[in-house]
Parts: C-alpha cells; structure tokens; sequence
C-alpha cells in the first residue's frame, strides 16, 4: 500500500448512559467504514484512560475511529458519511486530527496501511500510534509490565495527550500518544528507563502476535480536544490547529 497523504483519528466522547448503542455501533459499523468511498483502511477502537493500558483501563464514554484515506476530498465528507453521522447522533464532544504519515513498521490485519513513509523532518507536533495483536498467553504478562511505563508516560515533559486503543473489548492493545515535538517523544522513546526495559523485554517476552509502530506529523486539529485529554498548559502554541 502506498503511503497516503492523510490519516484521520475521529474520537467522540459519549454519555455513559449511550454506551449500549456505542457497541452495537462497534459491531455493525467496522464493515460500513471500510465501504466507506474513499477510504483504503479503517478501524473502529475503544480506548482507554491512558492510566493503564490494560483490561481495567476501558473508557466506555470515548470511541475512535482510524482512516487511511485515498484523498482530502474524500475525507471531507465522513462526517456526512452513514457512519460520521452515526456516531455524531450519541456524542457529546468530538474532536478530529488530521496526520500525515512520518514512519510506520509493521503490520496491522496482515496489512502496511500507512505505506512507507520517508522519514520526514518536522517541526511541531507528532503523534505516535503503538498496535499490537497479544498472544494469549503471554497477555497477563504484558499487562503486568505496562503500568511503570504509563506512569512515566502520565509526567514525560511534551506529552500533550495520550490514551489506550484497541479493537477487542478485552484489552487495549495500543496507544496513541501526541507530542509536542519529535523531540520530546524520542527523549521519552529511547531514553526514559521504564519505556527502555520495555522494548528490551519485547522480543525475549514475544508478547506480540503482530505489532505496528507508527509516528505522523499533526496537521490539524479539529473539534473540542477535551475528548483526546489534551492538555492545557500552553496549548495556544501547541498545536496548528482550532478547538
């Protein structure tokens, strides 16, 4: 798959009283999004908290969805989409970033669906998405490694946002983290002792079935960003986008 020129993340928050609704959309709508014009690869994701990254982690009030799109113009529309319209029907906030690939290794469903990017250099902020598949046995494992990492991920200088994602209603198996540049989330990536036990652990542990590690320049930020937990020390100069 060839890297594309855009990737939308749509998060909304819900009322804890739609939460039914909101998985009977989780059920329905992932074949609906991937028929969607336009679109080349689509996920629907529950999160979580960001506090954990494991079971007990789930936000049952906030949802995404991911797109690879085959142009802007085709992204214009998903809000007037059957499934946009969908999800804008139970949401009480919603917020939508726009990203432009950066790098990306690994598989998602047996796919590249962000291509191979070229590694550009950018000022401003970046988002990192983690995905992996847990092999089951080794899942408890995993989860029981996680929570010094997301701790240290809660105070790491330039996070600006950060949450769990994932396709199972059994853990979340991955995260999305936005920062305020590349460099805070290399400092953070490489450098910061929890996240480095972490990824030395990775390949004896074999945690994974099939991972995806990707990063992207944040073009756009669209929306009320309370619901990605953005926070607000500064954020003016932050981000090049409008809340």
């Amino acid at each position: 798959m060839s890297t594309p020129e855009l990737v939308t993340l749509h998060v909304w928050r819900i009322p804890r009283t739609a939460a039914p609704r909101a998985l009977a959309r989780m059920a329905v709508h992932p074949l609906r999004l991937r028929r969607t014009p336009g679109v080349r690869f689509g996920k629907l994701l529950g999160t979580g908290t960001g506090t954990g990254f494991g079971p007990g982690d789930a936000d049952l009030t906030r949802w995404a969805a991911l797109v690879v799109w085959d142009s802007p113009a085709a992204a214009a529309r998903f809000d007037d989409s059957p499934v946009g319209r969908s999800w804008a029907r139970i949401a009480r906030g919603s917020a939508r970033m726009e990203l432009r690939p950066l790098t990306s290794r690994g598989e998602w469903s047996g796919v590249r669906p962000f291509g191979d990017p070229p590694g550009d250099r950018v000022d401003g902020p970046v988002l990192a998405l983690t995905r992996a598949r847990l092999r089951a046995r080794r899942a408890v494992t995993f989860w029981r490694a996680i929570p010094p990492v997301a701790a240290a991920l809660h105070a790491a200088p330039g996070l600006l946002a950060r949450f769990g994602v994932g396709e199972a209603p059994l853990g979340w198996q991955g995260t999305v983290s936005v920062w305020r540049d590349p460099a805070d989330l290399v400092a953070f990536a490489y450098r910061h002792p929890e996240h480095r036990a972490a990824i030395t652990r990775t390949p004896t542990e074999g945690w994974y079935a099939e991972e995806l590690f990707a990063r992207f320049e944040v073009r756009d930020v669209i929306g009320d960003r309370t619901v990605l937990g953005w926070a607000t020390e500064g954020d003016p100069e932050t981000a090049r986008g409008h809340a």
